[in-house]
């Protein structure tokens, strides 16, 4: 009921009370004097003007809110967007003439139907509901961008504006929402980014003919410098001076490396030896390698050793700690995701097997790995191919793995959380890490390593490390390894006063400590012997020559005859 209605029910009751109180005062008329009569009549005549002039006022307010009613509705029903008032089951109390032709629908039909009934698809109804939630529970104002559908099907792009408005007891009882039709806006944006991608292409393309034409100038000038004599001699020279400085570049170089420092692996062990022997084999290949060793061993050290060795060292290489992601966001991380595979997930995002496609992916610690995905995962190193979450499009990618785990995969495969053909698939090429204690000899170089890497990161000039300090570090088994002593060196760089190294720890060695080195120190001299056991078996016990056992491990054939001597191998 509005207000006019209001005001012409009051004006009816006022006259019916007026008629009746003169029909009660004409009954009194017998009893009263002329003079009573004549001023009864004058006061009546002045109560008539009175309401004539307050019933002139009540039409005068009713017509001013005939027309401000009239205003507002031509404002609300045609405003440039579209009203709905959605109560909190979401069906439709409300909606002005924009919104009913935003949805191509009368708008007497809309009401009491849920507003959902209209989103197009199930994501953009997930996005609505936690819309509605929020603005229930935060009490503001919300936005949000979905895809709404027509009385005939067609879908549109829809942004939603929201607030909660209070019933009257003061509790959030319905929303109010404004939309605007989006649609333009969005082809705009699609064909910017197409546009783009178009752009793109076209440099690329021009960069391929620049690279091309530089080629053949190239090309032309090598030509004109052949046709030269006189320079033919300088020039043979020059090249043979630079191949020969280039070779020996490369030797010292290699000789550096293996005596003091392979890439980052610092060491000249004959552990961290042999190690450096396997990376040096595989390196030029595009096996999957499986890095196996303790935590704090440099197992992300070899990875990038490998790396850099390879073919594919000109391209960045791709790392994915397994066991620092949540498992809910290890497959969009690892296969990327499409725009909407999810709620939250406004973009599409590349995985990291297409960042790294040409070049290396280390997965590390891959044996906290969930189960449910070590399938995909297979399927990429068998097939070279996934496709994104969210996406039906495969997407073909050539990676080489490196994986590493601190687990015995073994044991995992028998408790069931290591699937068995995947471990088959990385388990390929294995290298083993020794641990700290089984290269002690190496700590000096390490910590003079780590000593210089410190006093550079905190200005300090330590310069000498005493023999006692020394004696310290190499009896002590490091359970850490590498990164626990890299920890205490910097600990100890930060606290020590003057030139002098100042080791304030206490250390305490396992009991069983020494029996362990043992057992790994034989286990990897097993290894290796059963490594040129195997490459001898392959070739037939030929040693030298292109299918020698010497080529194929990568040796010279007098070193592989001494390790031969050394580990007592003989042919039967």
């Amino acid at each position: 009921m509005n207000k006019t209605t209001t005001l012409s029910d009051n004006f009816v009751s006022l006259r019916r009370k007026a008629e009746e109180k003169l029909r009660t005062q004409l009954e009194r008329l017998k009893e009263l004097s002329a003079r009573d009569i004549q001023e009864l009549v004058h006061e009546l005549g002045t109560h008539q003007i009175e309401l004539e002039m307050q019933n002139e006022e009540l039409r005068k307010a009713r017509d001013e809110l005939e027309s401000s009613r009239n205003q507002y509705a031509e404002l609300y029903d045609f405003a440039p967007v579209g009203y709905f008032t959605i109560d909190a089951q979401g069906l439709i109390e409300g909606v002005n003439l924009t919104g009913a032709r935003l949805l191509g629908i009368e708008r007497g039909l809309l009401l009491k139907r849920p507003f959902i009934n209209f989103i197009a698809e199930a994501a953009d109804r997930e996005i609505f509901s936690k819309h509605c939630s929020e603005i229930f529970q935060k009490q503001g104002n919300q936005t949000c961008e979905i895809r709404l559908k027509r009385k005939d099907g067609a879908t549109f792009y829809a942004q939603l504006q929201s607030t909660a408005k209070e019933n009257i007891d003061g509790k959030a009882g319905y929303i109010r929402t404004t939309i605007i039709d989006t649609t333009e806006r969005r082809r705009a944006e699609d064909a910017l980014q197409k546009a783009y991608g178009e752009l793109d292409l076209k440099v690329k393309e021009r960069t391929g003919e620049l690279i091309r034409v530089n080629e053949r100038l190239s090309q032309e000038i090598e030509e004109r410098k052949g046709t030269e004599g006189s320079l033919r001699s300088a020039y043979a020279e020059n090249k043979q001076l630079k191949d020969r400085f280039h070779a020996e570049n490369i030797y010292l170089h290699n000789v550096i490396d293996r005596e003091f420092n392979f890439g980052e692996i610092i060491g000249r062990s004959n552990a961290l030896e042999y190690v450096f022997f396997k990376v040096e084999q595989v390196a030029p290949q595009d096996a999957t390698v499986l890095l196996l060793g303790e935590t704090g061993t440099g197992k992300g050290v070899v990875a990038r050793a490998i790396h850099s060795r390879s073919s594919r060292k000109d391209r960045p290489m791709i790392t994915v700690n397994c066991s620092a992601l949540p498992a809910n966001l290890i497959e969009s991380e690892l296969f990327g995701r499409e725009k909407g595979a999810f709620t939250g997930s406004h973009d599409r995002q590349m995985g990291r097997f297409e960042l790294a496609d040409n070049s290396t992916l280390f997965l590390d610690e891959i044996g906290e790995m969930p189960l449910e995905l070590q399938t995909k995962l297979l399927r990429v190193i068998q097939d070279g191919e996934f496709e994104r979450l969210g996406g039906p499009k495969t997407i073909k990618v050539n990676v080489r793995i490196i994986a590493s785990t601190n687990r015995k995969l073994e044991e995992e495969i028998r408790k069931g959380r290591f699937r068995e053909d995947l471990f088959y698939r990385l388990n390929v090429f294995p290298i083993t890490i020794p641990p700290l204690r089984q290269r002690k000899e190496d700590i000096p170089l390490l910590v003079d390593y780590f000593v210089a890497k410190f006093n550079k990161k905190t200005g300090k000039k330590i310069e000498t490390v005493s023999k006692d300090t020394l004696n310290v570090l190499q009896e002590y088994d490091w359970p850490g390894n590498v990164r626990e002593l890299e920890s205490i060196i910097e600990r100890a760089v930060i606290t020590s006063q003057g030139t002098g190294l100042q080791i304030l720890d206490r250390f305490e060695n396992s009991p069983k400590a020494g029996e362990q080195e043992a057992q790994d120190s034989k286990g990897l001299a097993e290894l290796e012997r059963d490594h040129i056991l195997q490459a001898l078996e392959k070739t037939g016990w030929r040693i030298e020559g292109k299918k020698g056992a010497a080529t194929m491990l990568g040796l010279n054939p007098s070193t592989l005859r001494g390790r031969m001597r050394k580990d007592g191998i003989r042919r039967s």
